[in-house]
């Protein structure tokens, strides 16, 4: 038909679309973060200078290695050529960041945190670029998770100075910010002390200030003072212990900054002073080399024990959750929409039946297939996916909305697409009726992956750490389960008999399976909104305003051909304006999430839980993201009930969001080691036990308190026991 050359390019233009090339900086949220060099060239060799370089915005900050009571220091992982290594981030000095009750140790207005590149004789000649993942969180009033990719491209020579770059002038004026080296008549050492310690500094000179910056968390108290008193040949400073430190540690591990700004990365003993031990030096940078075999150590962490579930265990709880999938709200419309043409061409013959129903299986099987493809192929090149990624892309948000919004067009009868776009219909061509039974299973795909339904986490999590193989087999039970219902009425035309006869309620009821349409729709605009801020939800109403004129064109003049080519026109200018507003993005810093708003849920991080396990409190995690529908259910009609809430306060469990709606590797990691892939996660941290519990994916109140219940129990029974 004339529409499909439309939809075929506008697919194409769609998966045409990828990231810009990576520059050696970028302007983010907050920050200017670039990559830099001091010299024109790489020597062969010997060592060379290079540097992760921040400048930020008035008040905003980044962290030091301990961030202090909340933060994440920067990261960065290489992509190197044959011979060049990179030793890991070096942090200069700090500096003290109050934040309210809070203390933060990190870096405001500008920052250099420089490397070494060591280049061997095996390095290729000529130029030679240096690829680097960053990840960091910028911070003022509310913290922002960011990251990007940056290339330094240097030429390898085996002499010589070069031409001076640009890059020199950041180099002078910050790379000598780093600790100094170690003096040989140092001595520190530390004794208890009421509330704390006290630090004995030995420097053969009176020393007037000091101050520590701890390099492991939860060993002093960081917003504490910290009171340094002068001695003839240096000084004592009193430190105060964190509330949760249990013993005494045999020696404190940090920065130690005195008069004048020296400072120095060392380790103070118990006891009288002794002169001072250089702190451990990092491990160097994760790298990866251009030769694919070769992956980061830190590939392998957090990866569930496979010892829980079989092979044939995942594929049946796949296969059960793909049956599920069916009846989830994402995917009930596009089935129910499948129903419709199987009643329009319940008099076809048996074997054409047959047909529709194994092309639909196929087009899903196809869209299982090239999605795990997808997740594979970024898993090798270092990245932490799970199910549902893809709705981690604002490109991508963009565009599946403006997709639903034309086929409900389409269903409320502004137009048609033949029968509609996933018609099997007798007017059309048999090839152009098998077509859109084979699409209807990639859209079936494509808006089941929002939903989780019962079963699939455990199957999905123990698919996604194991081989492709095996990842491969999961996933194709759980297609083949989503497939079944569709496939088995096709097989058995006794019950397609029981289906009514085609007539004008058949056109009624098409027009009426347009509202859950877009009341999806309308779904994806919040999400947007709600992540990406009011300029993006302006632009994809925009391209509603554009898909619905192309929609009048094409159901005003259907047969002319002018008419197709201004609606083809139209489609592009949508694809064009949603990757264009994607890349525009206004980071909606200041919209309250409305799951956000109620005060007893706080921000979910590793440091949060392990904190207040600490404290002997429990902890629930909900792991979630605006996109996911089975999400927001389970919050409105379980998380959110007085009856919950009430169970959660009376027992003093401290309650943590873990918001995946932007992609966040930390949450992907978590959600890893916990054996899952993707949202809704319900994790309980109970105090005493090793593992965590997991809650199911669907939740009713009863679960919830019924989990609070045998936590109550639980902890009475562990009293009882210990005072016995």
């Amino acid at each position: 038909m004339r529409l499909r050359p439309i939809l075929a390019l506008g697919t194409l233009l769609t998966a045409a679309v990828s990231a810009f090339a990576a520059s050696s900086s970028a302007d983010l949220p907050h920050v200017h973060v670039q990559l830099i060099s001091p010299d024109a060239q790489l020597k062969s060799g010997t060592a060379n200078n290079a540097g992760l370089y921040f400048k930020l915005e008035p008040g905003w900050h980044v962290y030091w290695k301990n961030p202090g009571d909340a933060g994440e220091p920067p990261h960065i992982k290489w992509t190197l050529p044959q011979g060049i290594t990179a030793g890991p981030l070096q942090f200069p000095i700090p500096r003290r960041l109050p934040l309210g009750p809070l203390m933060d140790f990190g870096y405001e207005d500008e920052v250099l945190f420089p490397i070494q590149l060591n280049v061997t004789g095996g390095a290729p000649s000529g130029p030679a670029t240096l690829h680097a993942k960053v990840d960091w969180l910028v911070c003022r009033g509310s913290c922002i998770p960011e990251k990007t990719e940056l290339d330094l491209t240097r030429p390898i020579a085996s002499g010589g100075a070069g031409n001076v770059q640009p890059d020199q002038d950041i180099w002078a004026r910050l790379a000598n910010k780093l600790p100094l080296p170690l003096p040989t008549n140092l001595k520190v050492g530390f004794t208890p002390a009421a509330g704390g310690f006290r630090l004995t500094v030995v420097t053969g000179q009176r020393e007037t200030d000091a101050s520590f910056f701890p390099a492991e968390p939860d060993i002093l108290s960081n917003p504490a003072p910290q009171v340094a008193k002068p001695t003839a040949n240096g000084l004592t400073l009193d430190l105060k212990k964190d509330e949760s430190l249990a013993a005494n540690p045999k020696q404190l591990q940090g920065l130690l900054q005195l008069s004048g700004g020296r400072a120095y990365e060392l380790i103070v003993p118990s006891g009288a002073p002794k002169l001072a031990k250089p702190a451990p030096s990092e491990s160097p940078a994760p790298a990866v080399s251009t030769n694919p075999t070769s992956t980061s150590p830190a590939s392998s962490a957090n990866t569930p024990n496979p010892a829980t579930i079989g092979l044939l265990q995942a594929a049946g709880l796949a296969f059960l959750g793909g049956l599920i999938l069916n009846l989830m709200p994402c995917v009930f419309p596009v089935l129910f929409i499948k129903g419709l043409s199987l009643v329009q061409s319940g008099g076809e013959e048996r074997h054409k039946l047959r047909t529709h129903g194994f092309v639909y299986a196929a087009g899903i099987l196809v869209s299982f297939w090239v999605l795990v493809a997808v997740l594979l192929g970024l898993r090798s090149a270092g990245s932490h996916l799970g199910w549902g990624f893809q709705f981690q892309s604002p490109i991508f948000l963009s565009l599946m909305a403006a997709l639903l919004f034309f086929l409900g067009l389409s269903l409320a009868g502004q137009f048609e697409i033949g029968l509609t776009l996933t018609s099997a219909g007798g007017s059309l061509a048999q090839k152009q009726g098998y077509t859109g039974s084979f699409f209807t299973g990639v859209l079936a795909v494509i808006v089941a992956t929002p939903c989780t339904a019962p079963f699939m986490g455990v199957a999905l999590g123990y698919a996604l750490a194991q081989s492709a193989a095996v990842t491969f087999a999961i996933f194709t039970a759980l297609a083949l389960g989503l497939a079944a219902p569709y496939v088995a009425l096709t097989l058995q035309p006794a019950w397609t008999r029981i289906l009514p006869r085609p007539g004008a309620w058949m056109e009624v009821l098409k027009q009426a399976v347009s509202i859950p349409i877009f009341a999806t729709v309308i779904g994806l605009a919040w999400v947007l909104a709600n992540a990406y801020g009011a300029a993006v939800l302006a632009a994809l109403l925009a391209s509603f305003l554009l898909l619905a004129i192309a929609g009048w064109f094409l159901g005003r003049w259907p047969t002319k051909s002018w008419s197709t080519a201004i609606a083809g026109v139209l489609l592009l200018f949508v694809v064009v304006l949603s990757v264009i507003a994607s890349k525009q993005l206004i980071v909606a810093t200041e919209t309250p999430n409305p799951v956000e708003s109620s005060r007893a849920w706080q921000p979910w991080s590793a440091g949060a839980v392990a904190r207040y396990q600490s404290q002997g409190r429990p902890v629930f995690v909900d792991f979630t993201a605006n996109w996911c529908l089975s999400c927001q259910v389970n919050e409105r009609v379980a998380l959110g009930k007085p009856e919950v809430q009430k169970a959660f306060a009376d027992n003093n469990v401290v309650l943590l969001r873990a918001d995946w709606t932007r992609y966040d590797d930390s949450i992907t990691q978590t959600l890893t080691s916990l054996g899952r892939s993707g949202v809704p996660t319900y994790v309980l941290y109970v105090p005493g036990e090793k593992s965590p519990r997991i809650l199911p994916e669907v939740l009713t109140p009863g679960i919830v308190t019924n989990a609070i219940s045998q936590l109550t129990r639980g902890t009475t029974q562990t009293s009882a026991s210990s005072s016995n």
